[in-house]
């Protein structure tokens, strides 16, 4: 009797949630899983299991990669603001034939003493700044900060904590802090004193690893421009926690045999 081929899912990385979910499948002998991270780390934290890393080259490349290797199933597990890879997606599996699944933790939820400020981009978020402060924690990450490079932000000094030195366009008063979470909330608290943060800037990328900054905003009274996420495109089942994506990545085993 022939032994029945792995299902293949393959896995668009690079969130905690994604790590958790690779880790909870490559122990199951009937599923081959892959990683696939964007490359736009250094040095990013490798799941277990195949990864591959770097871009696909559109959604035509990602179709390609996915017939190739046989795919069976594909798990879009980006950060919440990857808009681009999650439309690609999108369209190479409706390209190749494979189920899609978004594994997307929730936002945040405003709580009482909050003085949050929503914006729809981080162009947005830069114009409301100058009248909410003028010591700005920056926590967007290195990628987009030309949004807050603008001639009419030129007096305000901005701390910008990522994961990689960013690169220009920058904001002219700026002081770099390379750092990956998770981040305690002593230390974020310990972070707004230092640098006497009057304002603060955050995606709404939700999960705990950097949620902290938020409690230490609302003790200090200190308003918080929240980026808005991109919705998940519409069709796409979503998945609140890995736990979810495993009992779909499960129903998927049982269709395929």
């Amino acid at each position: 009797m022939p032994v029945p081929m792995p299902v293949h899912v393959l896995v668009l990385g690079g969130t905690t949630e994604a790590r958790r979910l690779v880790e909870s499948l490559v122990g199951d002998p009937r599923l081959r899983v892959t990683t696939s991270l964007a490359g736009r780390v250094a040095a990013p934290r490798l799941p277990p299991g195949d990864v591959r890393v770097g871009g696909f080259g559109g959604a035509d490349g990602l179709a390609a990669w996915v017939r190739e290797h046989h795919v069976d199933a594909l798990v879009d597990a980006t950060h919440p603001f990857a808009a681009t890879m999650s439309r690609n997606a999108v369209l190479a599996a409706a390209q190749a034939h494979v189920p899609l699944l978004a594994l997307r933790r929730p936002g945040w939820v405003a709580q009482d003493g909050d003085r949050w400020h929503s914006a729809g981009s981080l162009a947005e978020a830069a114009e409301l700044l100058p009248t909410l402060g003028e010591r700005v924690f920056l926590t967007t990450g290195r990628m987009g900060l030309a949004a807050f490079a603008g001639e009419g932000l030129d007096a305000l000094w901005f701390l910008v904590r990522s994961v990689d030195a960013p690169e220009p366009p920058c904001p002219r008063k700026m002081d770099v802090l390379l750092d990956r979470g998770p981040f305690s909330l002593d230390g974020e608290r310990e972070l707004l004193r230092r640098h006497g943060i009057d304002v603060l800037v955050t995606k709404d990328s939700g999960g705990d690893a950097t949620a902290p900054k938020l409690t230490a905003a609302r003790e200090a009274g200190i308003p918080v421009v929240v980026v808005r996420r991109p919705p998940v495109p519409e069709g796409v089942p979503v998945a609140p926690t890995p736990e979810a994506a495993i009992e779909w990545v499960v129903r998927k085993l049982y269709a395929s045999g």
